[in-house]
């Protein structure tokens, strides 16, 4: 039987149990810790062990706080005694912080002098800082001064350091400016009168440094120094002008010595074979050697000296340079002009001397563009004018050697006379000459003007003694010969139209001749005049114009086209030109051919009365031409 009691706590034990069963211990964590705890001791589920388990609990619980408060009393004690460390150290830092207070106290006021004080320093400081600046700025140190001066030890010549300071000197007189617009006049002013007496002396020196030591241009550690040096002074124009006036002594009296040396001695500039001179016996390869020497000397010394000046303003000193390079050569003027002019005065063939013209003219030209306007180029033009002179004067004679003193008759066979060949010789080799030399086309046509006008004054003397067809036939071939030798050369193409004008007038002499020869031969001059005059009834009614003296002539013209080369006046066949010939004979050909055609087309016209007019000729115009050029010699 259920009790009263029991039923009444029946329903929280239901409940109790629902909770259990209906509770998810994997989510229950203290549940799961404290299980975990209870199978570290509860080690067998018998019924014996589940009836003691509550005290087994209760006694491990008891076991546990014993534990715990053995633990604790440690903790105490230790407590404890940190509490009695803690009441020292509160008393040790009370006793501290008093001291501290004394000492802070004490240290404010020695603070307040440091203070103080660092700011007198830093003042102090920078006023040093300032006036060191100022120093470094404005002034040189004494081992400066004294390379300046040349007292220095280190350096008691010209240096790079010597430049070094020379333009710190002037940008310290520069700067100064700054200090004036700064309101320290009286300073700026005493600092430049310093450097102005220290840039003084220092270009003094610079300057007799510069005199002795510009003669020695070749040496090449001097060059560097030397350039600098020239550049400082381009501010002093006194000093330096006397600097080059210097050099230029220097300079030209070192090229003479090596122009004569070249001449004389088996050295010079640039020379290693036998001494210049030693062909004074060749006018073309001695004048030619010694202009090739000026040729390569000058422009050294012209290179020399740019080198001098190359740190200068060159537009304010060009013109002093180039009258420096004047004056540097003009040393050569003299000993070169007596050589040359005594080898002009020489006796040579007037192709060597057109060649020494024409050498004394390339290396004038040449020269000129480096040293213009200087004595060396009026000496070399001076040179040149004598020169030409000579050259024209020994032409000129040449050709009157060559003409003689009366002109030479022609020869029998009309050849051009010997003389003619002569003076065409001496022009081809002239001409041979002049076509390879510099400016050429102006000497060309002077040499042709020079030998062949008074050429053709001789022939044509010679030939008006002649009858007007050997005269015709004599000129054309000497004009020929002319033509031939001048063809093969540039800028004669006036003259060749000249004498082309004056072989076309010859041939039309020839030729006119020519035509009445054969007129006369075939007898054709009275049918020319009864052919040209006016209106006399019918032709076959005039005498001599009958059918069969037209027949006869008809035949005779017929022969006259197989046998025309006997009809030819005999000086024809002395043209040496073969289209002269052909010319020749072909004009008056044409002459007859126009007699032939006027004579057949009137014999063929109906109102001269002609019977039968196709039997009186066996060719028309166009066949008798044809076969008469064919029997062309």
């Amino acid at each position: 039987m259920i009790t009263m009691e029991e039923k009444s706590s029946s329903p929280a034990l239901i409940r109790r149990v629902n909770k259990l069963l209906e509770s998810r211990l994997e989510n229950d964590k203290e549940t799961l810790e404290a299980l975990k705890e209870l199978s570290t001791f509860f080690t067998e589920n018998t019924l014996s062990a589940r009836r003691n388990l509550r005290s087994k609990i209760e006694r491990r619980s008891l076991s546990i706080n014993d534990e715990f408060l053995c633990a604790f009393r440690e903790v105490k004690s230790s407590l404890d005694d940190i509490y009695r460390e803690v009441v020292e150290m509160n008393s040790s830092v009370q006793s501290m912080t008093h001291q501290l207070q004394t000492t802070k106290t004490q240290t404010l006021r020695l603070i307040d002098q440091t203070t103080k004080l660092q700011s007198e320093s830093q003042k102090i400081s920078i006023q040093q800082d300032v006036a060191n600046a100022f120093i470094k700025k404005f002034q040189l140190t004494s081992s400066e001064i004294a390379i300046l001066q040349g007292t220095s030890r280190e350096a008691p010549t010209i240096t790079e350091e010597f430049f070094t300071i020379l333009d710190r000197v002037q940008e310290i007189h520069g700067t100064c400016g700054i200090l004036m617009q700064s309101g320290y006049q009286t300073l700026a002013l005493d600092v430049m009168q310093r450097m102005t007496l220290l840039q003084e002396a220092a270009l003094e020196r610079l300057y007799r440094w510069t005199q002795g030591q510009c003669r020695h241009i070749e040496n090449e550690h001097l060059v560097p120094l030397l350039i600098k040096a020239m550049n400082k002074l381009q501010d002093r124009p006194v000093l330096f002008k006397y600097i080059l006036d210097e050099y230029c002594t220097a300079r030209r009296s070192v090229l003479v010595s090596s122009f004569i040396d070249a001449l004389t001695l088996d050295e010079g500039f640039g020379r290693t074979s036998n001494p210049i001179e030693m062909h004074a016996h060749d006018p073309k390869r001695y004048v030619g050697d010694m202009l090739a020497w000026l040729h390569q000397a000058i422009p050294v010394e012209k290179e020399n000296i740019l080198t001098f000046v190359k740190d200068c303003d060159k537009t304010d000193i060009s013109e002093q340079v180039q009258q420096a390079l004047g004056n540097i050569t003009e040393g050569l003027c003299y000993p070169l002009k007596s050589r040359i002019e005594h080898t002009l005065a020489g006796d040579m063939p007037v192709t060597v001397l057109y060649s020494v013209t024409t050498l004394i003219r390339f290396y004038r030209a040449i020269l000129s563009q480096i040293v213009p306007g200087s004595i060396l180029d009026i000496t070399l033009g001076d040179l040149l004018d004598l020169s030409e002179k000579s050259f024209y004067m020994k032409l000129q004679s040449e050709i009157r050697s060559a003409i003689g003193e009366h002109s030479e008759p022609p020869n029998t066979d009309l050849n051009p006379a010997t003389s003619v060949y002569n003076l065409l010789c001496i022009l081809e080799e002239v001409l041979s000459v002049a076509s390879i030399a510099e400016g050429r086309e102006n000497d060309m046509v002077q040499i042709v003007s020079c030998i062949i006008d008074p050429l053709m004054q001789q022939v044509n003397e010679a030939a008006s003694r002649l009858p007007i067809v050997d005269m015709a036939v004599y000129l054309l071939n000497c004009i020929y010969q002319i033509q031939k030798t001048l063809a093969v050369y540039e800028y004669v193409d006036q003259r060749l139209e000249r004498l082309q004008v004056l072989s076309d007038a010859q041939l039309d002499t020839l030729a006119s001749e020519q035509s009445s020869y054969l007129v006369a031969e075939l007898n054709l001059r009275p049918i020319c005049t009864i052919l040209q005059g006016k209106e006399q009834g019918p032709l076959s009614a005039i005498p001599g114009m009958d059918y069969h003296s037209i027949k006869k002539l008809s035949e005779k013209l017929d022969m006259f086209c197989m046998t025309s080369d006997m009809y030819f006046l005999p000086q024809t066949y002395l043209l040496q030109s073969t289209t002269h010939r052909r010319e020749a004979y072909k004009r008056p050909l044409k002459v007859v051919a126009a007699i032939y055609k006027q004579l057949y087309d009137a014999c063929h016209e109906p109102k001269n009365l002609y019977q039968n007019p196709e039997t009186l000729f066996t060719r028309t115009p166009d066949e008798w031409l044809k076969a008469l050029i064919q029997e062309q010699p």
